[in-house]
Parts: structure tokens; C-alpha cells; sequence
């Protein structure tokens, strides 16, 4: 098991904290005895992961639920400044909040969804991290930046441009903030997952199948055939890599890319 530290006194900042990887997040950091600040666009699904982790252990986990957009600046500055004034500082910070995009050649995607693809998924990174980042230098005790990219950032996934570019950019954000952050002690690193079980990658199948014509049996099977393990990832193997990342255990490790996607990306 990792050495977590003094885990107890940290503090872990997630967006998009209400399903999927988020949720797993959430709770695997409470597992680790994070106190947690949790965000997201939907108040009550948001609502539900708080429940189950102030349910847990006898109702002894701290967690504090902020409804944020991730893409609009003023909501995220307000969330920070209210994550900030309850808790006094973050050790962690898990950039996971994310759209999927439109799936659709280059030529038939508007200037509207190519936005809000890039809006969420990338600006929605950079607008979490600054956030925190300048608490994070003036506390002085060093700390770590997630930022939650796909195996689409190392690789082409058909049909999704928007989703492919902004994935891309953020592991080119986080190498180099890595290197503007370093000094101060505080990690800056990047997880890839694969495909994860659930309700966003069954709708992204559908759309595979819908754009080339073919059966979903297929679709699905285009993603896991690519994988030596023949599956694809749980959202709580996403979780316990970034845990680790957040961990003493990874002391060393900053401006990574982590493959967490089933053998897939091997880069």
C-alpha cells in the first residue's frame, strides 16, 4: 500500500465528482482519508456522491459539495475561493470534470461544439489548476496537480477532432507547468485512461456505431480488441493510480502521462 503520509490532514479538490471516474475519485480519496472539496455542473447527482461518503465509517469523513462549470471562469474562482476559505488550503487537485464532444467528421462539427469541447475539457483544466495554485505556492508544502487527459491524447479516436485536441493539450499543459511548478515543491501530472466501464463510454459506442455504419457489438469490440487485456478500464483503477500519484510513494514522479487504459497506449 502507498505511503499516503499524513493523509488525515490533506485535502483533495475534485471536479466532476458526481459519476463515472469522479465518483470513484471521490470516494477513493476519502478511502485514503482525504477531506474533500467535490464539484460538479449537477447539484443533485453531486449531492449523492457526498451522501455516500458522509455515510461511510460512521459519518466521520469531511466532505464539502460545490456546484461549479468548470468552463466558466467566475464559477470556478468562486469555487475555489469557497473550497479555500473552508478548508485553508489543498494538498491535491483533480482536474477529472469532462464532455465527450460531438462525434462527427471535422467538416460537419460547428465552431459551437468544437468550443464547448475545448471550453470543458481544456480551459476547464487550466481554470481548476490556477485556482489553487497560488495558495498552493504561498503554503509552501509542495502538493499535487491531476489532471485526468484520456488514451485519447496519445492516440486518434475517429470522429471525435474536439475531444482528441483538447486531450492532447493537456498533457502538453501539464509538462510544462510541471516544470513552472517544480521549484515549489508541487507535482504536476497526467492519467490516461482507456475506455471505462459505464454510461459515457456505452453512449460513445452507440455514436461509433451510428457515424461508420456498423453494429454496436462492434463499435464496443473496435475498443477492446485494441487492449492485451481484452476489456476495458474500471473507473476505480483510475482512481487508485491517481491516489498513488498523490501519495509519498510518488515523490519523485511529476510531468508524467499515466497509461491507465488496458495496454492500449503503451506510450
Amino acid at each position: 500500500m502507498a505511503d499516503h503520509g499524513n493523509a488525515a490532514a490533506r485535502v483533495a479538490v475534485v471536479t466532476g465528482a458526481n459519476r463515472g471516474i469522479g465518483r470513484a475519485l471521490a470516494l477513493a480519496y476519502a478511502d485514503a482519508g482525504y477531506a474533500l472539496a467535490l464539484t460538479a455542473r449537477d447539484p443533485a447527482t453531486l449531492g449523492d456522491t457526498l451522501a455516500e461518503i458522509e455515510g461511510a465509517d460512521g459519518g466521520s469523513r469531511t466532505a464539502l459539495a460545490l456546484p461549479c462549470d468548470v468552463a466558466d471562469e467566475a464559477s470556478v474562482e468562486a469555487m475555489g475561493k469557497a473550497v479555500l476559505e473552508r478548508f485553508g488550503g489543498v494538498h491535491t487537485v483533480v482536474a477529472n470534470a469532462g464532455i465527450a464532444g460531438p462525434t462527427a467528421p471535422l467538416h460537419e462539427i460547428t465552431l459551437a461544439e468544437w468550443r464547448e469541447c475545448l471550453a470543458t475539457d481544456l480551459d476547464g483544466v487550466f481554470l481548476t489548476f490556477r485556482a489553487f495554485v497560488p495558495a498552493m505556492i504561498d503554503a509552501g508544502a509542495g502538493g499535487s496537480l491531476i489532471a485526468i487527459s484520456s488514451m485519447t491524447g496519445k492516440r486518434p479516436l475517429l470522429d471525435r477532432t474536439p475531444y482528441a485536441a483538447a486531450k492532447m493539450a493537456v498533457i502538453g499543459l501539464v509538462r510544462t507547468l510541471a516544470h513552472e511548478l517544480g521549484p515549489h515543491g508541487i507535482r504536476v501530472n497526467t492519467v490516461c485512461p482507456g475506455a471505462v466501464t459505464g454510461p459515457r463510454i456505452d453512449a460513445v459506442v452507440r455514436n461509433q456505431a451510428r457515424a461508420r455504419g456498423v453494429s454496436e457489438e462492434e463499435a464496443r469490440a473496435a475498443f477492446t480488441s485494441a487492449s492485451p487485456l481484452g476489456r476495458f478500464v474500471e473507473a476505480d483503477e483510475v482512481a487508485r493510480a491517481c491516489t498513488f500519484l498523490s501519495s509519498d510513494a510518488a515523490a519523485s514522479i511529476t510531468g508524467e502521462d499515466l497509461n491507465v487504459n488496458a495496454g492500449v497506449a503503451m506510450y
